[in-house]
């Protein structure tokens, strides 16, 4: 890292202009705090459509998404405007601020996304429909925060000057996103320790899975674990036992295509016993590993802007990696949008010092290490005496943990060198008093301020919730999109959906045919 770290600190421009995006899932809830049982509402537009408010897998859960940008401020800025008009539009209705769900009864409560007439609105129901036979709903409605991130292209075009290569640009850029993503799954365990706030449940999630961990209880029906920082991303929460098995190659753009295209044609006999067309029903859209690309379960994926009618793999094969996007982050009770601007400069900080490290060949026995270390960090992270694995040796989690953030000092000491001022090292300083002291860290404020209230899970969480509604009401003017610009929007994205349908000729069957011939 050294080598590059002179070379950047001679060029620091070359890190101008990193470009972020923000996809943020929330649940609706009713004034009481169970899950909301009202359609995705009207005054938001097309879920089908609206390129900036949607709904993930059920109607009540809520997806905003802010355009690309190189300005943090404006990107915080667009996702309150974005909440700020959901709000508007929900009524009575507040927004979960916690990724694990809040109450619910049960799987029939949780109504399906709907999408309308169209081919293409059908298939994405039908996809969800395909999640809740094979998986349960309950594991859907867990929310978490998407983070993309993109180097300029004037940054990589010195890199590939770098490397010296014979590769192309788009192949040496390719590279080293997938070399940044190798070494991001081997340290992505700091993710989870430094920003997981959710160490505890709602009981009712908990009856719908079968669990042997020692789980606590408090007041009515909250339980947690001490020590964890994020349950969402433990076997509790939003994962994919059946692609254990799963062995996805990290080490080409050719090998990672490989892979998915063989999940995605690869028969699993579980899926196959629930059946793709029953009683003249869709359950499902294959019973392969994988449906489609989306349902690939993975903490951080290589990305592609696609082109109309191009899937994702097409879209990577056609031009190479564009992006890559961490989908790791709980969502925050303590930031009115579920993410604040520390959380993104540490990320920044950190992807940066994943491509600047050496990356080795990611093979079986490191993907099995990378998993049993974010096992460990999520269910007992903040233990003193947590330990990670290194190459097969074990480390005390605190011992690695400051070491690395040590040696991010360099890489945000350049990052503040291209942005001006001194916010990377600010973020960084941050983090590293969260390893110096666990307390700081979101789970362990969350346990704290539980008891401190005595308030449980359920109470807490709306007690967040009412007080960003209000908040973010009370906001005098807009950061960046006008009500009547969002208005627009959303009006403009149901005139699109009609017009999709009224072009939708082609039966559903031979829709589904020509999509995966």
């Amino acid at each position: 890292m050294t080598r590059y770290i002179s070379l950047l600190s001679a060029q620091p421009e070359l890190l101008k202009g990193i470009q972020h995006g923000i996809e943020k899932e929330s649940l609706r809830i009713s004034p009481d705090g169970k899950l909301s049982q009202e359609s995705h509402p009207s005054g938001l537009g097309s879920a089908l459509t609206n390129s900036l408010v949607t709904t993930d897998f059920a109607e009540s859960l809520v997806e905003f998404i802010t355009p690309v940008s190189d300005n943090i401020d404006e990107t915080l800025g667009q996702l309150a405007d974005l909440h700020r008009f959901a709000y508007q539009q929900m009524g009575s209705e507040l927004l979960w601020p916690l990724s694990m769900p809040c109450f619910v009864g049960g799987e029939a409560d949780i109504r399906i996304a709907e999408y309308g007439d169209s081919n293409i609105g059908k298939m994405k129901t039908l996809y969800r429909k395909g999640l809740h036979h094979r998986y349960g709903s309950v594991m859907q409605v867990i929310a978490g925060v998407h983070f993309n991130f993109s180097l300029p292209a004037h940054f990589w075009q010195q890199w590939h000057q770098w490397q010296a290569g014979a590769e192309s640009l788009q192949q040496s850029q390719s590279a080293g996103y997938l070399a940044m993503l190798r070494n991001y799954r081997r340290l992505g365990w700091l993710v989870p320790y430094l920003f997981g706030a959710s160490p505890a449940l709602c009981g009712s999630f908990l009856q719908q899975k079968n669990s042997a961990l020692p789980f606590e209880k408090m007041g009515q029906g909250t339980y947690y674990l001490p020590y964890a920082t994020s349950l969402r991303m433990s076997d509790l929460g939003y994962t994919n036992r059946a692609q254990a098995r799963l062995q996805v190659d990290y080490n080409s753009l050719t090998g990672y295509l490989a892979s998915v295209d063989r999940a995605l044609h690869t028969p699993e006999p579980r899926f196959a016993k629930i059946g793709v067309k029953v009683d003249g029903e869709y359950r499902q859209l294959n019973s392969n590993l994988l449906q489609i690309e989306n349902e690939l379960y993975a903490p951080i994926r290589p990305k592609r802007v696609a082109e109309s009618g191009e899937k994702p793999s097409e879209a990577l094969a056609r031009g190479g990696i564009e992006y890559i996007e961490v989908r790791a982050l709980d969502v925050s009770p303590f930031h009115q949008t579920g993410v604040s601007a520390d959380e993104i400069r540490f990320l920044d900080v950190l992807l940066v010092y994943c491509l600047l490290q050496e990356s080795p060949v990611l093979d079986c026995d490191g993907l099995s290490e990378a998993a049993r270390n974010i096992t460990t960090t999520v269910l007992y992270g903040r233990d003193p005496n947590a330990q990670v694995e290194v190459s097969g040796q074990l480390v005390g989690l605190k011992v690695r943990a400051m070491q690395l953030l040590s040696e991010m000092r360099a890489v945000a000491e350049v990052m503040d060198k291209a942005a001006g001022g001194y916010d990377y090292q600010a973020a960084l300083a941050k983090q590293l008093a969260k390893v110096e002291d666990p307390d700081l860290t979101p789970s362990a404020r969350l346990l704290n301020e539980m008891q401190q209230r005595s308030m449980d899970n359920g109470c807490l969480g709306m007690h967040y919730a009412e007080s960003h509604k209000a908040e973010l009401l009370a906001q005098q003017g807009s950061n960046f999109y006008s009500d009547d610009a969002l208005h627009k929007v959303a009006q403009l994205s149901v005139e699109a959906q009609k017009e999709i349908e009224s072009e939708s000729s082609v039966e559903f069957e031979q829709f589904l045919a020509d999509y995966f011939a």
